[in-house]
């Protein structure tokens, strides 16, 4: 099963120091080559900070385009894995192991099935 990890964070003013940017790029840098080494690493990016988002909402079948976020939170979207797990609890132990440092103080991981699209064969 393929599940997508959404790592949460806090934005702050000016990121981590060097220092802490280089220890978050490592240990991100660990589990993208141990997944990539077991075969199951499918996909893992950082986001640009949310400054750079911009919503589309579709209203009377138009577009409505908004600068920034869809919604005001406390965490904002920092990036993503997509890992190729045998279950819930693999994906569960590496989730746990991905930082969620990017961009500011501490943060979580969102884990979430991903089953794919029906097929019209």
């Amino acid at each position: 099963m393929r599940y997508m990890m959404l790592i949460y964070t806090r934005e702050s003013e000016g990121g981590p120091s060097p220092e802490e940017g280089a220890r978050i790029k490592t240990a991100h840098r660990v589990v993208i080559e141990e997944t990539a080494r077991k075969g199951i690493l499918l996909a893992a990016e950082p986001l640009s900070p949310t400054s750079t988002a911009t919503t589309v909402r579709v209203q009377n079948h138009k577009p409505l385009i908004t600068d920034g976020p869809f919604a005001e939170t406390k965490e904002q979207l920092a990036g993503y894995y997509i890992l190729d797990c045998e279950n819930l609890d693999e994906a569960i132990e590496w989730a746990a192991r991905i930082p969620t440092a990017c961009k500011g103080s501490a943060g979580c991981i969102e884990i979430r099935p991903m089953p794919g699209l029906p097929r019209d064969d």
